[in-house]
Protein backbone atom coordinates (compact mmCIF):
# COMPACT_ATOMS: atom_id res chain seq x y z
CA UNK A 1 0.00 0.00 0.00
CA UNK A 2 1.25 3.36 -1.25
CA UNK A 3 1.01 6.26 0.86
CA UNK A 4 -2.06 9.26 -0.60
CA UNK A 5 0.38 11.85 -2.58
CA UNK A 6 -0.40 15.08 -1.36
CA UNK A 7 -0.76 18.00 -3.74
CA UNK A 8 0.25 21.70 -2.92
CA UNK A 9 2.27 23.37 -0.96
CA UNK A 10 2.79 22.39 3.26
CA UNK A 11 1.62 25.42 5.13
CA UNK A 12 4.22 25.92 7.65
CA UNK A 13 3.75 28.03 11.25
CA UNK A 14 4.73 31.41 11.17
CA UNK A 15 6.21 31.46 14.64
CA UNK A 16 8.86 29.24 13.37
CA UNK A 17 9.57 31.63 10.79
CA UNK A 18 10.02 34.75 13.77
CA UNK A 19 11.85 32.33 16.08
CA UNK A 20 15.43 33.12 16.51
CA UNK A 21 18.36 30.83 15.94
CA UNK A 22 19.17 28.84 18.69
CA UNK A 23 22.60 29.22 20.53
CA UNK A 24 24.01 27.66 23.10
CA UNK A 25 26.00 29.17 26.14
CA UNK A 26 29.58 27.68 25.26
CA UNK A 27 29.10 29.59 21.43
CA UNK A 28 31.31 32.34 21.20
CA UNK A 29 28.57 34.57 20.46
CA UNK A 30 27.15 34.03 23.78
CA UNK A 31 30.02 34.82 25.70
CA UNK A 32 30.94 37.52 23.77
CA UNK A 33 26.81 39.08 24.17
CA UNK A 34 27.83 38.63 28.18
CA UNK A 35 30.68 40.02 28.10
CA UNK A 36 29.93 42.92 26.75
CA UNK A 37 26.50 42.91 29.15
CA UNK A 38 28.97 43.40 32.09
CA UNK A 39 31.57 45.92 30.92
CA UNK A 40 28.15 47.91 29.99
CA UNK A 41 26.44 47.77 33.34
CA UNK A 42 29.09 47.27 35.85
CA UNK A 43 29.18 46.61 39.76
CA UNK A 44 30.17 49.49 41.44
CA UNK A 45 30.60 48.35 44.52
CA UNK A 46 31.79 44.86 43.20
CA UNK A 47 34.74 46.78 41.08
CA UNK A 48 35.80 48.85 44.15
CA UNK A 49 36.23 46.06 46.30
CA UNK A 50 38.37 44.30 43.75
CA UNK A 51 40.26 47.61 43.05
CA UNK A 52 40.86 47.19 46.81
CA UNK A 53 42.13 43.67 46.58
CA UNK A 54 44.31 44.44 43.71
CA UNK A 55 45.86 47.16 45.76
CA UNK A 56 46.15 44.98 48.82
CA UNK A 57 48.21 42.02 46.74
CA UNK A 58 50.04 44.54 44.96
CA UNK A 59 51.32 45.78 48.32
CA UNK A 60 52.06 42.26 49.11
CA UNK A 61 54.21 41.40 46.40
CA UNK A 62 51.48 39.25 44.97
CA UNK A 63 50.28 41.28 41.37
CA UNK A 64 49.38 40.80 38.49
CA UNK A 65 46.44 38.68 39.69
CA UNK A 66 43.94 37.58 36.48
CA UNK A 67 40.29 38.79 36.83
CA UNK A 68 38.75 35.44 38.06
CA UNK A 69 41.31 35.12 41.09
CA UNK A 70 40.50 38.45 42.14
CA UNK A 71 36.68 37.76 41.96
CA UNK A 72 37.15 34.70 43.85
CA UNK A 73 39.17 36.62 46.35
CA UNK A 74 35.88 38.78 46.49
CA UNK A 75 34.08 35.42 46.63
CA UNK A 76 35.48 34.22 49.61
CA UNK A 77 35.27 37.71 51.65
CA UNK A 78 31.64 37.74 50.95
CA UNK A 79 30.90 34.24 52.19
CA UNK A 80 33.14 34.58 55.14
CA UNK A 81 31.22 38.24 56.03
CA UNK A 82 27.91 36.20 55.69
CA UNK A 83 29.02 33.29 57.74
CA UNK A 84 30.43 35.69 60.54
CA UNK A 85 26.85 37.52 60.38
CA UNK A 86 25.21 34.07 61.17
CA UNK A 87 27.73 33.63 64.47
CA UNK A 88 28.34 30.25 63.38
CA UNK A 89 31.79 30.64 63.82
CA UNK A 90 30.77 31.59 67.80
CA UNK A 91 28.09 28.76 67.56
CA UNK A 92 30.42 25.98 66.90
CA UNK A 93 32.76 27.25 69.92
CA UNK A 94 29.96 27.26 72.03
CA UNK A 95 28.82 23.42 70.74
CA UNK A 96 32.69 22.43 71.36
CA UNK A 97 31.95 23.16 75.25
CA UNK A 98 28.68 21.40 75.38
CA UNK A 99 30.24 18.04 73.90
CA UNK A 100 31.05 15.39 76.81
CA UNK A 101 34.98 15.05 77.51
CA UNK A 102 36.45 11.74 77.26
CA UNK A 103 36.65 9.56 80.92
CA UNK A 104 39.78 10.42 82.92
CA UNK A 105 42.81 8.10 81.68
CA UNK A 106 44.45 8.15 85.47
CA UNK A 107 44.62 5.18 87.24
CA UNK A 108 44.62 1.18 85.96
CA UNK A 109 45.68 0.70 82.49
CA UNK A 110 43.28 -1.32 80.16
CA UNK A 111 44.23 -4.53 79.54
CA UNK A 112 45.65 -4.76 75.86
CA UNK A 113 44.46 -8.18 74.32
CA UNK A 114 46.40 -10.87 72.59
CA UNK A 115 46.76 -10.60 69.19
CA UNK A 116 44.33 -13.27 67.49
CA UNK A 117 45.74 -15.89 65.23
CA UNK A 118 44.25 -15.67 62.01
CA UNK A 119 42.89 -18.69 60.65
CA UNK A 120 42.20 -20.17 57.52
CA UNK A 121 38.59 -19.71 56.19
CA UNK A 122 36.27 -22.13 56.47
CA UNK A 123 34.88 -24.15 53.87
CA UNK A 124 32.15 -27.21 53.52
CA UNK A 125 32.93 -30.86 53.18
CA UNK A 126 31.46 -30.06 50.01
CA UNK A 127 33.63 -27.65 48.19
CA UNK A 128 36.38 -30.09 49.60
CA UNK A 129 34.73 -32.52 47.73
CA UNK A 130 34.80 -34.51 50.80
CA UNK A 131 32.24 -37.00 51.97
CA UNK A 132 30.06 -36.45 55.22
CA UNK A 133 30.93 -38.53 58.10
CA UNK A 134 27.48 -40.53 58.76
CA UNK A 135 26.46 -39.73 62.67
CA UNK A 136 25.12 -42.19 64.82
CA UNK A 137 22.65 -40.98 68.17
CA UNK A 138 24.00 -41.60 71.73
CA UNK A 139 22.46 -44.39 73.52
CA UNK A 140 19.82 -43.49 75.66
CA UNK A 141 20.53 -42.51 79.67
CA UNK A 142 20.36 -45.83 81.67
CA UNK A 143 19.32 -45.12 85.69
CA UNK A 144 18.30 -41.81 87.39
CA UNK A 145 19.65 -38.07 86.70
CA UNK A 146 22.04 -37.02 89.91
CA UNK A 147 22.50 -33.07 90.16
CA UNK A 148 25.45 -31.57 92.53
CA UNK A 149 24.75 -28.90 94.65
CA UNK A 150 25.33 -25.48 93.51
CA UNK A 151 28.69 -24.12 95.39
CA UNK A 152 28.95 -19.91 95.90
CA UNK A 153 32.05 -18.60 95.25
CA UNK A 154 34.25 -18.64 98.12
CA UNK A 155 38.21 -18.09 98.86
CA UNK A 156 39.77 -20.91 101.18
CA UNK A 157 39.57 -20.01 104.62
CA UNK A 158 42.53 -18.25 106.82
CA UNK A 159 44.61 -15.32 105.79
CA UNK A 160 45.11 -14.19 101.98
CA UNK A 161 48.73 -13.12 100.54
CA UNK A 162 48.45 -9.49 99.81
CA UNK A 163 49.83 -9.63 96.27
CA UNK A 164 49.17 -6.87 94.11
CA UNK A 165 47.40 -7.99 90.71
CA UNK A 166 48.38 -5.23 88.80
CA UNK A 167 52.15 -5.29 89.42
CA UNK A 168 54.62 -8.23 88.35
CA UNK A 169 53.97 -11.63 90.38
CA UNK A 170 56.48 -11.68 93.16
CA UNK A 171 56.40 -8.02 93.57
CA UNK A 172 56.60 -6.12 97.01
CA UNK A 173 54.14 -3.68 98.66
CA UNK A 174 55.83 -0.15 98.48
CA UNK A 175 57.57 1.05 101.57
CA UNK A 176 56.02 3.91 101.40
CA UNK A 177 52.38 2.40 101.71
CA UNK A 178 53.44 1.25 105.21
CA UNK A 179 54.69 5.09 105.99
CA UNK A 180 51.99 6.48 105.29
CA UNK A 181 49.48 3.94 106.76
CA UNK A 182 51.53 4.38 110.04
CA UNK A 183 51.32 7.95 110.27
CA UNK A 184 50.63 9.91 113.70
CA UNK A 185 47.07 10.55 114.19
CA UNK A 186 47.12 11.75 117.80
CA UNK A 187 46.45 15.19 116.30
CA UNK A 188 43.02 15.61 115.21
CA UNK A 189 40.94 18.78 114.39
CA UNK A 190 38.30 19.87 116.51
CA UNK A 191 34.64 19.42 115.21
CA UNK A 192 33.47 23.23 116.35
CA UNK A 193 32.12 24.65 112.74
CA UNK A 194 28.83 26.71 113.20
CA UNK A 195 26.87 25.27 110.36
CA UNK A 196 27.05 28.32 108.35
CA UNK A 197 30.39 28.03 108.24
CA UNK A 198 30.45 24.36 107.37
CA UNK A 199 28.19 25.02 104.64
CA UNK A 200 31.54 27.40 103.52
CA UNK A 201 33.47 24.87 104.10
CA UNK A 202 31.95 22.60 101.63
CA UNK A 203 31.53 25.55 99.08
CA UNK A 204 35.75 25.73 98.66
CA UNK A 205 36.28 22.11 97.61
CA UNK A 206 36.49 21.62 93.68
CA UNK A 207 37.40 18.90 91.72
CA UNK A 208 39.85 18.82 88.64
CA UNK A 209 40.93 16.15 85.89
CA UNK A 210 44.05 15.30 88.64
CA UNK A 211 41.67 14.05 90.96
CA UNK A 212 39.45 11.53 89.29
CA UNK A 213 41.31 7.79 88.32
CA UNK A 214 40.13 4.84 87.59
CA UNK A 215 41.01 2.45 90.68
CA UNK A 216 39.07 -0.81 90.42
CA UNK A 217 38.62 -2.97 86.89
CA UNK A 218 34.37 -2.87 87.69
CA UNK A 219 31.64 -0.86 89.42
CA UNK A 220 32.56 0.22 92.42
CA UNK A 221 30.21 -1.12 95.46
CA UNK A 222 32.39 0.62 98.09
CA UNK A 223 35.07 3.47 99.26
CA UNK A 224 37.00 4.98 102.49
CA UNK A 225 39.91 7.43 103.42
CA UNK A 226 42.29 6.87 105.32
CA UNK A 227 42.91 8.81 107.69
CA UNK A 228 46.54 10.24 107.17
CA UNK A 229 46.72 13.99 107.05
CA UNK A 230 49.90 14.23 104.76
CA UNK A 231 48.39 12.54 101.62
CA UNK A 232 44.78 11.50 100.75
CA UNK A 233 44.71 7.91 100.47
CA UNK A 234 41.50 5.73 99.59
CA UNK A 235 40.45 2.27 99.28
CA UNK A 236 38.03 1.37 97.17
CA UNK A 237 36.18 -2.47 96.32
CA UNK A 238 34.76 -3.13 93.13
CA UNK A 239 31.69 -5.70 92.08
CA UNK A 240 34.25 -8.47 91.48
CA UNK A 241 36.44 -9.08 94.49
CA UNK A 242 38.79 -6.31 93.70
CA UNK A 243 39.88 -4.05 96.17
CA UNK A 244 42.02 -0.75 95.26
CA UNK A 245 44.13 1.32 96.89
CA UNK A 246 44.71 5.14 95.41
CA UNK A 247 47.43 7.62 96.74
CA UNK A 248 46.21 11.03 94.97
CA UNK A 249 49.46 11.92 93.12
CA UNK A 250 51.40 8.74 94.14
CA UNK A 251 54.41 7.42 91.91
CA UNK A 252 53.46 3.29 92.97
CA UNK A 253 51.72 0.97 90.55
CA UNK A 254 49.38 2.97 87.88
CA UNK A 255 49.43 6.41 88.43
CA UNK A 256 49.52 5.48 92.87
CA UNK A 257 46.88 2.70 92.09
CA UNK A 258 47.06 -0.71 93.80
CA UNK A 259 44.63 -3.19 93.36
CA UNK A 260 43.98 -6.88 95.29
CA UNK A 261 41.36 -9.58 95.01
CA UNK A 262 41.09 -10.29 98.37
CA UNK A 263 37.06 -11.62 97.46
CA UNK A 264 35.54 -13.56 94.86
CA UNK A 265 31.92 -11.47 95.00
CA UNK A 266 31.31 -7.56 95.37
CA UNK A 267 33.06 -6.00 98.16
CA UNK A 268 29.96 -3.86 99.83
CA UNK A 269 31.85 -2.19 102.36
CA UNK A 270 35.15 -0.52 103.49
CA UNK A 271 36.45 1.17 106.65
CA UNK A 272 39.71 1.79 108.20
CA UNK A 273 40.06 1.35 111.82
CA UNK A 274 40.97 4.56 113.80
CA UNK A 275 42.93 3.00 116.59
CA UNK A 276 44.98 0.83 114.25
CA UNK A 277 45.47 2.64 110.56
CA UNK A 278 46.86 -0.20 109.16
CA UNK A 279 43.87 -2.20 108.98
CA UNK A 280 41.32 -1.62 106.29
CA UNK A 281 38.78 -3.83 106.68
CA UNK A 282 36.68 -5.30 104.10
CA UNK A 283 33.28 -7.26 103.28
CA UNK A 284 32.00 -9.46 100.58
CA UNK A 285 28.67 -11.21 99.26
CA UNK A 286 30.68 -14.04 99.59
CA UNK A 287 29.92 -14.41 103.26
CA UNK A 288 33.56 -13.05 104.89
CA UNK A 289 34.54 -9.82 106.72
CA UNK A 290 38.47 -9.74 106.17
CA UNK A 291 40.97 -7.40 107.24
CA UNK A 292 43.98 -5.94 105.39
CA UNK A 293 47.31 -6.22 107.36
CA UNK A 294 49.78 -3.81 105.57
CA UNK A 295 52.10 -4.28 108.48
CA UNK A 296 51.89 -8.42 107.82
CA UNK A 297 50.94 -7.98 104.36
CA UNK A 298 47.80 -10.08 104.90
CA UNK A 299 44.09 -10.39 104.46
CA UNK A 300 42.78 -12.07 107.80
CA UNK A 301 39.65 -13.69 108.42
CA UNK A 302 36.91 -11.99 110.55
CA UNK A 303 33.65 -12.68 110.44
CA UNK A 304 32.36 -15.75 108.34
CA UNK A 305 28.05 -16.10 107.84
CA UNK A 306 26.25 -15.82 104.83
CA UNK A 307 24.48 -12.92 103.20
CA UNK A 308 26.15 -10.13 104.68
CA UNK A 309 25.92 -6.95 103.52
CA UNK A 310 27.13 -4.20 105.30
CA UNK A 311 28.94 -3.32 108.42
CA UNK A 312 30.11 -0.14 110.90
CA UNK A 313 32.59 0.52 113.96
CA UNK A 314 30.23 0.36 117.16
CA UNK A 315 32.89 1.60 119.62
CA UNK A 316 35.88 4.09 119.51
CA UNK A 317 38.38 1.39 119.72
CA UNK A 318 37.41 0.22 116.37
CA UNK A 319 37.42 -3.61 118.38
CA UNK A 320 33.27 -3.90 117.98
CA UNK A 321 31.56 -3.80 114.72
CA UNK A 322 27.84 -3.41 113.44
CA UNK A 323 27.32 -6.07 110.72
CA UNK A 324 23.82 -5.64 108.38
CA UNK A 325 23.03 -8.62 106.66
CA UNK A 326 20.31 -8.34 103.41
CA UNK A 327 17.40 -10.13 106.21
CA UNK A 328 17.06 -6.88 108.27
CA UNK A 329 19.18 -8.02 111.14
CA UNK A 330 22.61 -6.37 112.84
CA UNK A 331 24.91 -9.02 114.33
CA UNK A 332 27.23 -7.33 116.71
CA UNK A 333 30.69 -8.56 116.65
CA UNK A 334 33.80 -8.51 119.10
CA UNK A 335 37.02 -8.23 117.16
CA UNK A 336 38.85 -9.84 120.68
CA UNK A 337 36.39 -12.46 121.08
CA UNK A 338 38.06 -15.65 119.34
CA UNK A 339 36.65 -17.22 116.73
CA UNK A 340 34.45 -15.90 113.64
CA UNK A 341 31.26 -15.48 115.20
CA UNK A 342 28.86 -12.89 116.76
CA UNK A 343 27.87 -11.73 119.96
CA UNK A 344 24.40 -11.02 119.54
CA UNK A 345 21.63 -10.60 116.47
CA UNK A 346 18.58 -7.90 116.39
CA UNK A 347 16.12 -7.52 114.08
CA UNK A 348 15.64 -4.28 112.19
CA UNK A 349 13.17 -5.10 109.77
CA UNK A 350 12.24 -7.36 107.32
CA UNK A 351 13.56 -5.19 103.98
CA UNK A 352 17.33 -5.69 102.89
CA UNK A 353 19.59 -3.74 104.52
CA UNK A 354 21.72 -1.22 101.46
CA UNK A 355 23.83 0.84 104.18
CA UNK A 356 24.40 1.15 108.18
CA UNK A 357 26.24 4.08 109.48
CA UNK A 358 27.25 4.72 113.02
CA UNK A 359 27.11 8.00 114.34
CA UNK A 360 30.56 9.30 114.59
CA UNK A 361 30.60 10.73 118.20
CA UNK A 362 27.64 9.41 119.55
CA UNK A 363 27.84 5.67 118.85
CA UNK A 364 24.33 4.55 120.33
CA UNK A 365 22.58 6.50 116.74
CA UNK A 366 23.59 5.01 113.36
CA UNK A 367 21.93 5.66 109.54
CA UNK A 368 20.15 2.83 107.61
CA UNK A 369 18.95 2.84 103.69
CA UNK A 370 16.94 0.31 102.67
CA UNK A 371 14.11 -0.18 100.18
CA UNK A 372 10.30 1.11 101.02
CA UNK A 373 7.49 -0.68 100.21
CA UNK A 374 5.79 2.92 100.28
CA UNK A 375 6.55 3.66 96.58
CA UNK A 376 8.68 1.50 93.94
CA UNK A 377 10.20 4.60 93.29
CA UNK A 378 10.94 6.30 96.19
CA UNK A 379 13.04 4.96 99.38
CA UNK A 380 14.03 6.63 102.77
CA UNK A 381 17.05 7.08 104.55
CA UNK A 382 15.99 6.74 108.48
CA UNK A 383 17.88 7.14 111.79
CA UNK A 384 17.60 4.64 114.57
CA UNK A 385 18.74 5.44 118.16
CA UNK A 386 20.31 2.29 119.77
CA UNK A 387 20.95 3.72 123.05
CA UNK A 388 18.83 0.74 124.65
CA UNK A 389 19.09 -2.16 121.85
CA UNK A 390 15.52 -3.81 121.22
CA UNK A 391 13.29 -5.65 118.56
CA UNK A 392 12.07 -2.64 117.18
CA UNK A 393 14.38 0.89 117.47
CA UNK A 394 12.84 4.21 117.06
CA UNK A 395 12.88 6.31 114.12
CA UNK A 396 13.79 9.75 114.13
CA UNK A 397 14.08 11.37 110.75
CA UNK A 398 12.90 10.03 107.47
CA UNK A 399 14.83 12.03 103.86
CA UNK A 400 12.33 11.63 100.75
CA UNK A 401 15.34 10.05 98.29
CA UNK A 402 15.70 8.97 95.07
CA UNK A 403 17.33 5.42 95.35
CA UNK A 404 16.00 3.18 92.20
CA UNK A 405 19.11 2.66 90.73
CA UNK A 406 18.41 0.35 88.57
CA UNK A 407 20.60 -2.96 87.44
CA UNK A 408 23.74 -1.32 86.45
CA UNK A 409 24.70 1.03 88.95
CA UNK A 410 25.24 0.75 92.59
CA UNK A 411 22.85 1.12 95.96
CA UNK A 412 23.26 4.60 97.04
CA UNK A 413 24.96 4.86 100.15
CA UNK A 414 23.96 7.71 103.40
CA UNK A 415 26.95 7.83 105.61
CA UNK A 416 28.01 10.59 108.25
CA UNK A 417 30.66 13.41 107.87
CA UNK A 418 33.10 12.57 110.72
CA UNK A 419 33.87 15.81 110.94
CA UNK A 420 30.46 17.89 111.17
CA UNK A 421 28.14 15.35 114.12
CA UNK A 422 24.79 15.91 112.36
CA UNK A 423 25.53 15.86 108.57
CA UNK A 424 25.80 13.06 106.34
CA UNK A 425 26.58 12.58 102.10
CA UNK A 426 24.77 10.62 99.07
CA UNK A 427 24.59 10.46 95.70
CA UNK A 428 21.84 11.73 93.29
CA UNK A 429 20.43 10.28 90.34
CA UNK A 430 19.17 14.13 89.25
CA UNK A 431 20.75 15.44 86.15
CA UNK A 432 22.95 17.40 86.02
CA UNK A 433 24.60 14.58 88.04
CA UNK A 434 25.53 15.61 92.23
CA UNK A 435 26.36 14.65 95.02
CA UNK A 436 24.09 16.19 98.40
CA UNK A 437 25.19 16.90 102.12
CA UNK A 438 21.73 17.43 104.51
CA UNK A 439 21.65 17.75 108.04
CA UNK A 440 20.13 15.46 110.42
CA UNK A 441 16.62 17.33 110.40
CA UNK A 442 16.38 16.70 106.78
CA UNK A 443 17.71 20.34 105.02
CA UNK A 444 19.50 19.90 102.17
CA UNK A 445 22.74 21.82 102.96
CA UNK A 446 24.96 21.73 99.88
CA UNK A 447 25.46 20.02 96.02
CA UNK A 448 28.55 19.20 94.80
CA UNK A 449 28.49 19.68 91.10
CA UNK A 450 31.01 19.89 88.04
CA UNK A 451 29.91 19.88 84.39
CA UNK A 452 33.74 19.25 83.05
CA UNK A 453 34.15 16.18 85.61
CA UNK A 454 31.90 14.84 87.29
CA UNK A 455 28.84 13.10 84.64
CA UNK A 456 28.50 9.62 86.48
CA UNK A 457 26.09 8.55 89.33
CA UNK A 458 27.95 8.01 92.22
CA UNK A 459 26.63 5.96 94.15
CA UNK A 460 28.77 5.38 96.65
CA UNK A 461 30.64 8.79 98.85
CA UNK A 462 32.45 9.05 101.60
CA UNK A 463 34.07 12.24 103.58
CA UNK A 464 37.65 11.85 104.76
CA UNK A 465 37.75 12.07 108.65
CA UNK A 466 39.84 15.29 109.10
CA UNK A 467 40.33 17.25 105.93
CA UNK A 468 37.84 19.06 103.91
CA UNK A 469 37.90 16.25 101.18
CA UNK A 470 34.93 14.13 99.67
CA UNK A 471 35.15 11.01 97.34
CA UNK A 472 32.36 9.71 94.93
CA UNK A 473 32.69 6.20 93.00
CA UNK A 474 31.19 5.45 89.32
CA UNK A 475 30.21 2.42 87.66
CA UNK A 476 33.10 2.40 85.67
CA UNK A 477 35.41 1.73 88.58
CA UNK A 478 36.31 5.65 89.01
CA UNK A 479 36.91 7.75 92.03
CA UNK A 480 36.23 11.39 91.86
CA UNK A 481 37.97 13.35 94.83
CA UNK A 482 36.57 17.19 95.99
CA UNK A 483 39.35 18.57 97.88
CA UNK A 484 40.17 22.38 98.69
Amino acid sequence: MTPPVLDGRVRRSARRKAMPPIRFNDSPESVNTHSKKRKTTPDIKSQRNREDIKEDCTSDGDGGLSAYELERLENIRQNQAFLSSMNIIQAMEELKQFTSPKPSQRGLMRSHAAVKEVLPARKSLRLLNIKAETLTLPPEPSGKLTYTPYLSLKHPAGPQPMNPVNMEQGSKLPSQLLELCSEDLTTERKMDLKLKEYCSALKIMRITEETVAKVVKERVFSAAFHPCTSSLLMATGDMGGHLGLWKLGGDWGDDGVLLFRPHTRPVSCLAFSRAQPTHLLSLSYDGSLRCMDVEKAVFDEVFIEDDLRTFDFLSHDCSTLLVGNRNGEVAIVDRRTPGNSHESLHSLDPKTLRCVSVHPLQKQYFAVAENSSMSILISFDRIYDTSAMTAESPLLTSIRHNMRTGRWLSKLSAVWDPKQEDCFVVGSLSNPRRVEVFHESGKPLHCFKDDENLKTVQSVTAFHPTRNALLGGNSSGRLHVFTD
